[in-house]
């Protein structure tokens, strides 16, 4: 079963649980309402009896209280304009007595108080040996034997005793009371009560049904309605494919789930079309680079291969394919080191690091190349700057910057480096006075491949990946680089990076920053 509904589509399932919860909720509702109705009918009928059957006990009491005489069957008195007789039981089991003509007033009183009700109960009134002393019967072959009925029960004085008896095929609902001279018992047919109860079964019977239908066919307009949204997604969805990336999926004019929903797709295809976008310029930037200096070994290979060739003449073409053998293979080393990073196979260690002297360090080194380009080297560092990071990650942003103004600097530049302090960050400025980089071009610099002179870059042994590969450090450890230059002018690239605490949180910061990298 479970099976089944879960290949059904979602708006027949939704309408399908629907049903069985309206289904349940209306067979409850048509179940409460009949025992309420059924409880309500039979307490009103309760209440009425038990204030008839303790009226006729008072009026009796009350009545011999004032005659002083003991009770006896009444004569027979038929009124047309009554709602029930008062009749005697035959002439055989009268008793006589010298007042057998005279009224009896509590039998009057009786029958007077019954005048009032409107509601035609059965009484029966006996004595306690059992025999019937007044009833509001024509006939005793009519009447049922309610006082048999009940003599076995016991009584719950001063309390009547409420009951359910069946006399031949009808039922009736008795009030019981019983005194040490008589036992008074009020009946009603449960005809009317039962006739109301069938109606309203009937029509519970019928109306339920229909509800049920019109909510089920509701049900599934609503989760259709409600999941037009969702068609409407899953269509604009296929016609999203590689070529079309650009495609967004309509946002519905209300925020709900299905907005919600929409937004996240809808961010999850541009970063897709964005992945896409840098696969393909990815895959066109390494064929290019890596055609080229192939390109130049196999022409290079390909010649020395026509003719014999002299020794030296083998050397410079083995040193010439050496030398691109070495390029590409730094090519290759900063592809594959930039997807492990974007993939988050690259984890950045996460130790105290001296900046001032890691500048310092890699400033001493850089020293003999600059003067080699007869260039001037300033270093501005103040002591004991330190931040929380890689120490071999962070050389390499700083020889990749020096390297980069060495080789755009013409000779007699000056290349500065400065250091600082804004907490909670430290500002390293690496400038020159180089070449500069034009303005169209300065977006575009951090990005894979990207070089302003690609013969000069080829020239002095760039790969067009050492700024994309700064970017990434820099931002792996939390910081941020940025990029001023003029044309002719020079270049000034400007890090940001996050400083330790102060002294006395340090090891605890280093700890923290270790648990984190774990």
């Amino acid at each position: 079963m479970r099976n089944v509904l879960r290949r059904l589509p979602l708006r027949w399932r939704l309408t399908l649980w629907y049903s069985v919860l309206v289904t349940i909720a209306l067979a409850a509702f048509g179940g409460a309402l009949y025992r309420t109705v059924s409880a309500s009918l039979y307490k009103n009928l309760d209440a009425s009896l038990s204030r008839v059957a303790t009226s006729l006990d008072y009026i009796i009491k009350q009545k011999q209280q004032e005659s002083r005489r003991p009770l006896r069957i009444p004569r027979r008195r038929r009124s047309p304009v009554l709602p029930f007789d008062i009749a005697p039981l035959p002439a055989d089991t009268l008793r006589s007595d010298s007042t057998a003509d005279e009224p009896d007033i509590v039998w009057m009183a009786i029958y007077e108080h019954m005048l009032l009700n409107t509601r035609t109960f059965v009484i029966q009134i006996a004595d306690t040996s059992g025999t019937i002393l007044w009833h509001s019967l024509p006939s005793r072959d009519t009447l049922p034997m309610f006082a048999e009925l009940v003599r076995n029960d016991q009584l719950p004085p001063p309390y009547p005793l409420l009951k359910t008896v069946h006399v031949g095929s009808e039922h009736y609902r008795v009030a019981a009371v019983r005194s040490p001279t008589v036992e008074i018992v009020v009946g009603y047919p449960l005809t009317e009560i039962e006739q109301t109860l069938g109606e309203l079964f009937a029509t519970l019977k019928i109306g339920l049904p229909l509800v049920l239908v019109v909510a089920v066919l509701g049900g599934y307009w609503l989760a259709r309605y409600s999941l037009r949204q969702v068609d409407v997604l899953t269509k604009t969805a296929q016609d999203i494919t590689a070529r079309h990336l650009n495609v967004r999926l309509p946002m519905p004019p209300v925020n709900d789930e299905i907005a919600r929903l929409t937004a996240t797709l809808n961010d999850m295809i541009a970063r897709l079309e964005q992945s896409f976008q840098q696969i393909q310029q990815f895959t066109s930037d390494a064929s290019h680079e890596l055609r080229t200096p192939l390109a130049i070994l196999i022409g290079e290979l390909e010649l020395m291969l026509r003719r014999p060739h002299t020794v030296e003449e083998y050397q410079a073409a083995l040193a010439s394919a050496l030398e691109e053998v070495v390029r590409l293979s730094k090519v290759v080393e900063g592809l594959l080191e930039l997807s492990r990073a974007e993939s988050g196979q690259v984890e950045i260690e996460h130790e105290l690091v001296d900046l001032s002297q890691l500048i310092a360090d890699v400033c001493e080194d850089f020293e003999l190349l600059a003067a080699e380009h007869d260039l001037r080297l300033d270093c501005d560092i103040p002591q004991f700057v330190r931040i929380v990071g890689d120490r071999a990650r962070l050389r390499q942003v700083l020889i990749n910057l020096l390297d980069n103004a060495v080789k755009y600097t013409p000779a007699g530049g000056t290349i500065r480096v400065a250091v600082a302090i804004e907490q909670p960050w430290v500002h390293l400025r690496i400038s020159d006075t180089g070449i500069g980089i034009p303005a169209e071009d300065m977006p575009f610099i951090f990005d894979r491949f990207y070089r302003v002179d690609k013969a000069r870059s080829r020239k002095v042994g760039g790969t067009g990946l050492g700024l994309a590969i700064v970017r990434w450090i820099v931002e792996a450890h939390g910081g941020s680089i940025s990029v001023e230059s003029t044309e002719g002018v020079g270049t000034t690239f400007h890090l940001r990076l996050p400083l330790v605490p102060p002294t006395t949180d340090v090891q605890r910061t280093v700890t923290h920053s270790h648990a984190q990298s774990s």
